[in-house]
């Protein structure tokens, strides 16, 4: 007996559906839902994508099969809106990336299904500030995620100087750094003064050309090599607001970003820059591209004409 949620499905044979399940008991499990493609199948609706099921599975050789399904509960909400598809399909991606078998992920199935149903409570209207909070319930989401993954970007403190940092609202011109390199937030201004970021890449190798120098010395001939010190990536600088987006996305619970005492000096804008930033570094940590994302474009598209990327 396991509960689970189906993250991915496929066809499989003439009428059967593969499906991903994360587990709270087994972790990441690929099952058979045999003859879910018929019409009249009791295990079709059981074997949509985003469904809970309690699930009574049988081991076979190589892959197991679904005997039994008996649903929990379902987010069909989050077909209705483009916005909570992709996002709903983003945090997914995020989570067969996390997900392991043959081990409990009960953490991880307890906070995706949390993130699932904030998007599914959320209204479809088109208006901008409905669809910002689409956005900003991602960017928790995959705030969370990462966290919990252990990979969460330093937003707190300076990566550099490890200062607390304050976004300073006094300041239009005002702007911090985002290193996905060195994990986080850069005070751009304690920034210019470092000597050396030597101790942040002990592993890496740069390609820039050396100089090399001989040295004779008791008739011996040394050759003593000065390689160049690596030079700080800033992949994009953001706001005061923006920064106290990411600062507040540890917590348990989201900013409105409508009715909080921040809405008049943050913007949609600086919503999608904060999940276009997550998105980078979560890419960056993951190897790979998120396709979910291209759709979380297309959404945005609809209530902004030039976005922030």
């Amino acid at each position: 007996m396991a509960t689970g949620i189906n993250l991915k499905a496929q066809p499989f044979g003439e009428s059967d559906r593969l499906l991903t399940i994360l587990t709270r008991e087994f972790g990441l499990i690929r099952a058979i839902a045999p003859g879910a493609r018929k019409a009249k199948s009791r295990l079709g609706g059981r074997s949509e994508l985003f469904v809970v099921n309690q699930l009574l599975i049988a081991k076979g050789r190589s892959l197991d099969k679904i005997t039994q399904a008996e649903t929990v509960t379902t987010y069909g909400g989050l077909s209705k809106n483009l916005g909570k598809l992709a996002a709903s399909q983003y945090l997914a991606e995020l989570v067969l990336s996390q997900a392991i078998s043959e081990h409990p992920q009960e953490d991880l199935f307890i906070l995706l299904n949390e993130h699932l149903n904030r998007l599914q409570s959320l209204s479809n209207s088109p208006l901008i500030s409905d669809s910002t909070q689409i956005i900003a319930c991602l960017s928790q989401g995959i705030f969370h995620l990462l966290a919990l993954a252990g990979t969460a970007p330093q937003v707190q403190l300076c990566c550099l100087t490890q200062r607390l940092l304050i976004p300073n609202f006094t300041d239009e011109n005002w702007r911090v750094g985002f290193s996905i390199d060195t994990g986080g937030i850069i005070n751009l201004s304690e920034g210019k003064n470092l000597p050396s970021l030597s101790h942040l890449y002990p592993k890496k190798t740069i390609s820039l050309a050396s100089k090399t120098t001989t040295v004779k010395e008791s008739g011996n001939l040394y050759t003593i090599e000065s390689v160049p010190q690596p030079q700080l990536k800033i992949n994009t600088k953001l706001t005061a607001g923006q920064l106290a987006i990411l600062q507040h996305l540890a917590q348990p619970e989201l900013v409105d970003p409508v009715a909080s005492s921040l809405s008049k000096l943050i913007s949609a804008w600086d919503w999608m820059t904060v999940e276009r930033t997550l998105r980078q570094y979560t890419e960056y940590h993951l190897g790979c591209s998120i396709r979910s994302g291209s759709l979380i474009d297309t959404f945005t598209h609809q209530f902004i004409v030039d976005p922030p990327f």
